[in-house]
């Protein structure tokens, strides 16, 4: 018996999860149960009540707002110690086309995938401004490059993942979970795949970042961190080698000098040379450092894989029982929907 379960994060969204989850699909090829999961992100609205009322099958309550990426990621650990074989990620705003749910799963199921991308076509869509086009368009192309996959949409939140990619991930941003999961698909050689959607009009503007600036920063500085962790050889060993080769210059153009013209007045040009060059190669020996400690992390996700099919083998019986009763399953406190009403 393959089972679904569809994991919506939400942070106040009364207003538009339930025709969210009225949208959902009742039944998909290939799939024999189909559970929705709600991940209530701390809301102080009546989101929990609406999922309830919507016929919610789980509800995953955190205590405290967590955001995004943490919300995801509990709901990947609960939909996983539900028995998930597939998990479908979707956002509360009903922006993306419940109907399109089986497109995205039919590839996981065939086996040809591990996960699934719906691509709004970022780039040419009308309901993104000039700017967010281009952005959108040079952030998906950096994440292309920097994982090696042909993902178009970067940042979309419809996703599909089968039981075994969702164990090889592991979220460590706190801001967002998009451009790191696909990094790290690309780097741990995950299948992955996409197929274009048609988004639904937007209710609102995101709430997940204030302003377009801090968005790009903190995009920036998520991709930088994601791909330092999984390549730290090439990012030291260019920067090291960048700052040698200044070093070198000012060097070089201080050694012209004073052979040409005495020298005189340039010994600043020499110190900082000096420094330029031993910080450079400081930095290539951290990146070497950096790489052995790659090595050992990538033996620790093996074992934690490992360590993480063993307990959802043993006690998914037991956090089954716990989440339909209503107890309280660490870290996050879960109760079913269908004992809820």
């Amino acid at each position: 018996m393959r089972k679904l379960i569809i994991q919506i994060p939400c942070f106040n969204e009364e207003a538009t999860l339930g025709e969210t989850l009225a949208a959902l699909p009742h039944s998909i090829p290939g799939i024999d149960v189909i559970e929705t999961l709600i991940i209530d992100d701390g809301s102080s609205d009546g989101t929990a009540e609406v999922a309830r009322r919507a016929g919610a099958t789980y509800l995953l309550r955190l205590p405290v707002h967590a955001g995004l990426a943490r919300a995801f990621s509990a709901g990947l650990d609960a939909a996983l110690k539900l028995g998930a074989d597939v998990i479908v990620n979707t956002d509360a705003d009903h922006q993306y086309p419940g109907a399109d749910i089986p497109r995205l799963v039919a590839p996981i199921v065939a086996g040809h995938v591990e996960i699934m991308i719906g691509d709004r076509g970022p780039t040419t869509s009308r309901q993104f401004g000039v700017v967010k086009r281009f952005l959108q368009g040079m952030g998906s192309w950096v994440v292309r490059r920097l994982s090696g996959t042909t993902v178009p949409d970067a940042t979309s939140g419809f996703r599909a993942f089968s039981r075994r990619a969702a164990l090889r991930l592991n979220v460590v941003t706190k801001f967002t979970y998009t451009l790191e999961t696909i990094i790290q698909a690309g780097k741990k050689h995950i299948p992955i795949g996409h197929f274009p959607i048609t988004p639904n009009p937007v209710h609102r503007p995101s709430r997940l970042f204030g302003s377009m600036a801090l968005y790009v920063r903190r995009s920036v500085a998520t991709m930088m961190r994601i791909y330092a962790l999984y390549e730290p050889l090439t990012v030291f060993v260019g920067l090291g080698g960048l700052t040698v080769l200044l070093g070198f210059i000012i060097g070089g153009r201080f050694a012209f000098e004073w052979l040409f013209e005495g020298g005189g007045g340039h010994i600043q040009s020499l110190i900082l040379a000096a420094v330029l060059v031993i910080v450079g190669f400081q930095t290539m020996l951290i990146g070497l450092v950096a790489d052995l400690i790659a090595s050992s992390r990538s033996l620790v996700e093996d074992t934690l894989l490992r360590v993480r099919e063993l307990e959802l083998r043993l006690g998914r019986e037991a956090d089954v029982e716990r989440l339909q009763a209503g107890t309280p399953l660490p870290p996050a406190r879960a109760e079913s929907g269908r004992h809820a009403r």
